[in-house]
């Protein structure tokens, strides 16, 4: 089981880490929300869990709790700009279908 960051996204979260002046990394997990079910949440890591599942990219540590885990293996998490919008992409083997809006989704 695996998470990954694209390069881009790897140097934004770098650069947002140091910003803050801590932290060991970004959380990446799910939550159940919107009409398709599910969505994506995102949170600075200042202290891991011990059930917590930890992926190193581009010198930055993914964390995944294990509930989450089983709906993001194989996601790649990049980071893009489309003309004055900017954010991250998840690109999630497991999704079988989005909502129209695209803020949540089925696996």
């Amino acid at each position: 089981m695996a998470i990954s960051l694209t390069e881009n996204a790897a140097k934004h979260v770098a650069a947002q880490l140091a910003a803050r002046g801590k932290g060991v990394g970004i959380r990446i997990g799910v939550t159940t929300t919107g009409c398709s079910g599910m969505a994506y949440v995102l949170e600075f890591v200042d202290q891991l869990n011990g059930e917590d599942r930890i992926f190193e990219n581009h010198g930055v540590s993914v964390i995944v709790d294990a509930k989450s885990l089983a709906y993001l293996d194989g996601t790649e998490m990049d980071f893009v700009k489309h003309g004055v919008n900017e954010g991250f992409e998840f690109h999630n083997p497991n999704v079988k279908a989005e909502c129209g809006c695209g803020e949540s989704f089925t696996v």
